[in-house]
This record gives structure tokens, C-alpha cells and sequence, in this order.
């Protein structure tokens, strides 16, 4: 009430001192008043529904738009004549209009900007993302990457719809949509790498290279806007999949050197996210429900998908090494309860329902299968995060940890040494497995059913300086580090742990390019490794050389060809903003153990990543 009031004093002196001062000709004070590019006509302008009229000095508001005031500046000397509306010109016999009355809280909306205390959405990130790399759908996992700040007091609504920017920007249709709450956006990622080494001989690998991809359609739809259904929107976001990875050609089966690969059924359009959010108390609380993928909110980061290698980006392997971990374009039925009881906390919970082949094409091809005949348990994750804002130039910082238990049943390529009580199972097969094909298939001790399985990680990542662009306000030198671990006997992957860093905007002349290295180490379950040696010792992998390897095959369980125990790559990319909407960025990525597997030759590889938003 008091801005209210402060407002309403205000804009009635200005009223009358200008009423009075252009009841004489020339005066400085008309002057001003007539040239003045009004915060005031701003203010009432918006709220009358009717264009404001211009001069050649600025907007006139409804109050100024007199016959009096009119007719002054049409006589004076040192005036333009000339009015415009919307682009248009004016007559003198429609350029008058009477007043109308302001709204109080646009009018208070636009006191405020105008004064430099803008209010904030809970997002910090601006409504235009200029530069800013980002798949359709990883935008709405940065929401909770983001201090909450003090909410909306203007709508009180939920965070902005995404809008990154784009090859065509503003459309008219797209754009009368966007401004009746509904969203659209169509973007291309393209992935190309291609080996500079030759891989290990006798195996059936070889050199070579490949492209991988995908186009995807997003729909946001904001119900304020659209119904006037305050702080409920929904999600929906399909893509189409093409291409392999090139990893695979020299025996690296861990960590694909393209992300974009695999998971979209081969179809035209493949349904990911199909889900609604409900936001409370400005921020304070945010709830969400459909299908959606577990680690779209849990244990990931929009900083890893500046990089091009699946060992993080995308979804992290670790984390995904169970199907019940739905990732993306993977998805699950169910629900998610953020909470922010500080503007830099915030602890989320979610249930899940996963099921089997959502991988595959058997069961979940195109994505719309809905009836859920393949749920197999629950899982229950649950993060907490800080996300401070250090020293005077509010280094922003997000440090996280969590915990992922589910009741699903597992029947995973891993070994239970025979015993008196399970030695009458040490022969049996694995069912539903992926990987294992022929020889690899009975393994003792492999058909043991677990049915209890978590996964647990720490994310970190921190701004430890900022560069001054005037295009990328989060522009800054960020480093990260995470590690994620899974519970061995049911898991291929143990253990992940990932560091770099990230820079944006470090070179004035290139403010929207980016550039950054990491590394990463995946080590193996105990449980992997003890089933593979027992083939090795048991006769049950072909000698190298033979057919089996010349036909493509890999002798040992989860496509290795010898025992998995360690491996890391090492990644540099640079990412150029060519235009608006368009990133281009070649990659160079460096494979220590590649698939794990100390038998096979390390490997060189060059690449490109490109973006391009359509709109």
C-alpha cells in the first residue's frame, strides 16, 4: 500500500505542474512535460487497453492526451506536429483520448522496474536465454538448479516458460500463442565423433566413425495464462532418434561417446515427458505428477550437457545402470514434492513406478504405453540441496546429495559364489538380459532374483568467478564435481566420480561461446568382476581370434571382452555460438580402459556437437 500511495502522490504533482505550466507557451516545465518519455505513460498505458499516443519526444500518457495539451504542441514552434500510435500516424481529430483510470498494481509493477527494484521470479534466469545451450527439456531441469529469491508478488504464478533463444525468434503465431500462455519449441542436436586411433587387434573392432541425433518437440502450456488456473502448467516433449555410437566400434561399451544415441524405438515420434506442476507460495512449494524420468530432477545438472560424452551428460551412467532409474527419453509413471523452506535450500522427494523394457522396443517403442502392465516396484528417491551465493559478485553455488532405494525385482549379470544354500541355482540363466547374448547367457550364480536395490551421489558445482558480459549474466568460470555409487550386487557400474569446468562468457568478443574439460573415472562392481572371471576360468569365453569375435561378438557378460574393472575419459569441447539459435562445438575425448577393459588400446576420438532451436 505504501508504493501505492507514494505512486499516487507522485503522479498527481506531476499532473498538475505540468497542467499548469502548459497553460503558457514555452516554458521549460511544458517543455519537459511534453518530452518527457513517461514512466507514468507506461503505467496507465498498459492497464486503459488502449495505445498510448507518441510525439516525437516520447510517450504521452492518457492523462496528457487533452485537447489543450494537443493543441499546444501542434502550434509550437520548436514541436513536431506529428502523433503515432502503434507505429501509425495520428490526425489531430482521433489523437485525443480521454482519461482512464490506472490500475494500482501495474501502475506499482512499473514504479518499481523503473526504479531498479525489479521484482523477481523464483527463476533468476531471464525470460530470453541468449546463448545459452540447452536441449529442449533440459530447461526444466534447471528450475531446481536455482534460488528461489523472494517469488512473484506481482501473479504469484510459477517460474517463466522456457524460452531459449532461437533461429526464428518471434513468429506471430508463435508469439500470440506465447502470450496466451502456450508454448512451442522444435530443436536439432547432432552428434558426430570418429576414432583417430586403431583399436585393438584380433577382436573383430575396428577405426571408424559415426553420426548420431535427434530432433525434438516441446509444449509448455502456463493454465494462469491460458484458463486463469494460477501456477499450474504442463509439460509434453517427444523426439525423434537416428544414428549409433562410434564407441562401440573399438570395444567401448560403458560410457557412448555420443549421448544423443539410443532409447528413441526407432519411430518418428518418440513420447518422453508427458506430465503437470503445480506451484504454491510463490516458489515455496512445487508439485508434479505423469510421466516423467527419475533423474530429470534427481542427480543430474544442466552442466553436464555441455559436453558430448554419455559418461554424464544426458542422464549419468551410474546412475541409469538400472532400468528402474528412468532416464531420459525414458519415463515412468509418477510423482515429485519439491520444497524451499530457505531461498537457498530446498529437499525434494519423489515416487516412482518402474518398469521393465522401457529401454526396449518390445514394450515401449513409441512411449505411449500407459497401462503400466510392467511395473515391477517402487522407487522412493530423495535429494537435498544448498544453492548459496558467495561474496559481492553472488557466485552462485549448488551442492546436493541423495538417496534412491527400490523394491524392484533384479536380475542383473552378476556373480553369488555357489554355497550349500543357493548351489542348486548356480546354473541358472539371466532373464530379460540385453547384453547377454549366446555364450554369455548361463553364468553360475548370475539367476539369483534380488529384489532391494539404492544408489546414493553428491553433486557440486561452484561459480569461482564471473566474467562481465552484458548478454550472459550467469556467464562465470564454474567447477563441478560429482560421484555417484551403486549397490554392487545389483549393479554392472559401482562407482562414477566426474570433475571440470565450464566458462562462459570469458572472451568480450565472443561473449556467448563456451569452453570446457572433463574427466571422469567408472569403476565396476565386485559382483561384475568375480562373474566374468569365472568364465574366463570355467572355458565358457572363445579363445581371440575365433569366429565368435570375427562375427561381432563379445565373449563376456555385459558385451566385455575381457574382465571390466576400471576406465576414464577425458573431454574437451568448445562451444561457438554461431547465430542466435545455433551452437557449434568440436569435441575432442580421450578413453583410458575403454568399456573398462585393460585389454583393450586406449582411443582418440574428434567430433562436433551442433544446436539448433528452430523456434
Amino acid at each position: 500500500m505504501a508504493a501505492f500511495s507514494m505512486l499516487d502522490i507522485l503522479r498527481n504533482f506531476r499532473r498538475k505542474a505540468c497542467g499548469t505550466a502548459l497553460t503558457g507557451a514555452g516554458s521549460a516545465l511544458a517543455v519537459m512535460c511534453l518530452g518527457a518519455p513517461s514512466l507514468w505513460a507506461a503505467g496507465e498505458g498498459s492497464s486503459s487497453g488502449q495505445p498510448l499516443l507518441y510525439s516525437a519526444h516520447g510517450a504521452l500518457s492518457h492523462a496528457m492526451q487533452a485537447p489543450g495539451v494537443v493543441a499546444q504542441t501542434q502550434h509550437s514552434p520548436d514541436r513536431q506536429a506529428l502523433f503515432t500510435r502503434d507505429g501509425q500516424k495520428v490526425p489531430p481529430s482521433s489523437a485525443v483520448r480521454k482519461d482512464t483510470a490506472a490500475d494500482a498494481k501495474q501502475a506499482a509493477s512499473t514504479f518499481i522496474r523503473n526504479m531498479g527494484m525489479q521484482p523477481h521470479p523464483y527463476s533468476n534466469y531471464p525470460s530470453e536465454q541468449f546463448g545459452v545451450y540447452g536441449e529442449n527439456g533440459r530447461e526444466l531441469l534447471e528450475r531446481v538448479n536455482i534460488p528461489l529469491h523472494e517469488g512473484d508478488p506481482i501473479t504469484n504464478d510459477g517460474p517463466p516458460l522456457p524460452r531459449p533463444e532461437a533461429l526464428f525468434q518471434k513468429m506471430r503465431w508463435n508469439e500470440w500463442l506465447r502470450e496466451r500462455g502456450v508454448a512451442f519449441m522444435l530443436d536439432n542436436t547432432n552428434e558426430f565423433a570418429g576414432a583417430i586411433t586403431s583399436p585393438t587387434k584380433g577382436l573383430g573392432l575396428k577405426q571408424g566413425a559415426s553420426n548420431s541425433g535427434q530432433y525434438s518437440f516441446e509444449n509448455d502450456i502456463d493454465w494462469n495464462k491460458l484458463a486463469g488456473i494460477r501456477g499450474f502448467q504442463t509439460h509434453i516433449i517427444g523426439v525423434g532418434r537416428y544414428g549409433i555410437s562410434a564407441s562401440k566400434m573399438f570395444g567401448d561399451n560403458v560410457n557412448p561417446s555420443q549421448e544423443i544415441y539410443g532409447g528413441g524405438g526407432n519411430v518418428v515420434f518418440h513420447l518422453i515427458h508427458f506430465y503437470g506442476e503445480e506451484t504454491l507460495w510463490g516458489g515455496r512449494l512445487n508439485i508434479a505428477a505423469g510421466r516423467m524420468s527419475t533423474n530429470t530432477d534427481f542427480a543430474n545438472s544442466p552442466i553436464y550437457c555441455n559436453f558430448m560424452n554419455n559418461a554424464f551428460c544426458g542422464n549419468p551412467k551410474a546412475v541409469t545402470d538400472s532400468y528402474t532409474r528412468s532416464s531420459y527419453p525414458g519415463t515412468s509413471w509418477g510423482a515429485r514434492v519439491r520444497g524451499r523452506p530457505t531461498n537457498s535450500t530446498y529437499i525434494q522427494v519423489g515416487i516412482y513406478f518402474p518398469e521393465r523394457g522401457i529401454y526396449g522396443v518390445q514394450e515401449n517403442r513409441t512411449g505411449f504405453k500407459f497401462n503400466g502392465a510392467t511395473i515391477s516396484g517402487v522407487v522412493t528417491p530423495i535429494e537435498a540441496g544448498w544453492e548459496p551465493e558467495f561474496g559481492k559478485q553472488h557466485l552462485p553455488g549448488h551442492y546436493k546429495v541423495g538417496f534412491a532405494p527400490d523394491t524392484s525385482d533384479h536380475y542383473l549379470g552378476v556373480y553369488n559364489p555357489p554355497n550349500r544354500r543357493n548351489g542348486w541355482r548356480t546354473l541358472m540363466t539371466i532373464p530379460n538380459c540385453p547384453t547377454c547374448q549366446g555364450v554369455g547367457d548361463e553364468v553360475p550364480g548370475t539367476g539369483k532374483r534380488r529384489n532391494f536395490n539404492w544408489s546414493l551421489w553428491f553433486l557440486a558445482d561452484q561459480m569461482i568467478m564471473r566474467n562481465k558480459t552484458q548478454d550472459t549474466p550467469e556467464g562465470g568460470l564454474v567447477a563441478f564435481f560429482d560421484a555417484y555409487w551403486n549397490k554392487a550386487a545389483t549393479a554392472m557400474r559401482g562407482k562414477l566420480y566426474a570433475f571440470g569446468l565450464v566458462d562462459t562468457g570469458f572472451w568480450p568478443a565472443r561473449p556467448l561461446d563456451t569452453v570446457g574439460v572433463s574427466f571422469s573415472y567408472t569403476g565396476s562392481s565386485r559382483y561384475t568382476r568375480d562373474a566374468q572371471r569365472f568364465q574366463i576360468e570355467h572355458g565358457m569365453a572363445p579363445a581371440p581370434g575365433s569366429a565368435y569375435y570375427e562375427s561381432g561378438g563379445a565373449p563376456l557378460m555385459w558385451g566385455s571382452y575381457g574382465v571390466q574393472r576400471w576406465g576414464s575419459t577425458l573431454e574437451a569441447t568448445y562451444r561457438i555460438h554461431v547465430m542466435r539459435g545455433v551452437t557449434f562445438a568440436p569435441d575432442f575425448q580421450y578413453y583410458f580402459n575403454p568399456g573398462m577393459q585393460r585389454v583393450l588400446k586406449d582411443a582418440a576420438m574428434l567430433g562436433f556437437k551442433s544446436h539448433v532451436q528452430f523456434f
